[in-house]
C-alpha cells in the first residue's frame, strides 16, 4: 500500500456533490409521498443526513431518515438493524453509503428491507470505486474513482471540513 495521501474531494466539492445528488433525487421522485434515507452506519449515515438536509432545502418533499446499523467488518455474520420502524408504503427508499467498493456492504444492508413492501428502492454513494463483486449499482453517485483494491478511500464528514482522501 502506498504512503501517499491524496486529496480527492475537498469540502466545497463534496457540498456541490451533495447538492447535485439532492436535485437528482428530487427530479426522479417529484411525485413520491416521501423520501426515506437509510444511511449505513458511520460515514454513510452522516452522508444520508447531509443529503436529507439538502433535499429539505430544495424541495417540498417529506424527508425521513433512519440508520442501517451493521458491522462493516463482519457483514456476513453480523445482524443488520434499523434505527427505527418506518412505514415505507408509497415512499422512495434510498440506501446511502459513503463509498461503494465491492457492493458487499450494500447488499447486506438490503436485508431488513426484503420483507417490507417498498414502492421503490434506490442507492446513493459519495464515491463509487467500481470494484463490483456483488450486483449492486448506485442510482446516484457523487464521484467515480478507479482505484486498485489495495488503495484505501477515507471519507470524513464528521467535522466542518469534509474531505475524501486516497491512501
Amino acid at each position: 500500500m502506498s504512503d501517499t495521501n491524496t486529496l480527492v474531494l475537498n469540502h466545497k466539492q463534496i457540498l456541490q456533490k451533495i447538492t447535485r445528488i439532492a436535485y437528482e433525487i428530487y427530479e426522479r421522485n417529484i411525485s413520491a409521498e416521501a423520501v426515506v434515507f437509510a444511511g449505513i452506519s458511520g460515514m454513510g449515515n452522516l452522508f444520508a443526513s447531509l443529503l436529507a438536509d439538502s433535499l429539505r432545502e430544495i424541495s417540498p418533499l417529506k424527508v425521513e431518515l433512519l440508520e442501517v446499523m451493521l458491522d462493516k467488518t463482519a457483514v456476513v455474520q453480523g445482524e443488520v438493524i434499523l434505527s427505527e420502524d418506518i412505514d415505507l408504503k408509497d415512499k422512495c427508499l434510498i440506501i446511502v453509503d459513503d463509498v461503494l467498493n465491492t457492493g458487499k456492504t450494500l447488499a447486506y444492508a438490503l436485508k431488513p428491507f426484503l420483507e417490507i413492501p417498498i414502492n421503490k428502492m434506490e442507492i446513493a454513494v459519495l464515491v463509487n470505486r467500481s470494484h463490483k463483486l456483488f450486483p449492486v449499482t448506485p442510482d446516484y453517485t457523487g464521484f467515480e474513482l478507479s482505484t486498485t483494491l489495495s488503495e484505501h478511500i477515507e471519507v470524513d464528514l464528521s467535522k466542518d471540513q469534509y474531505t475524501v482522501h486516497l491512501h
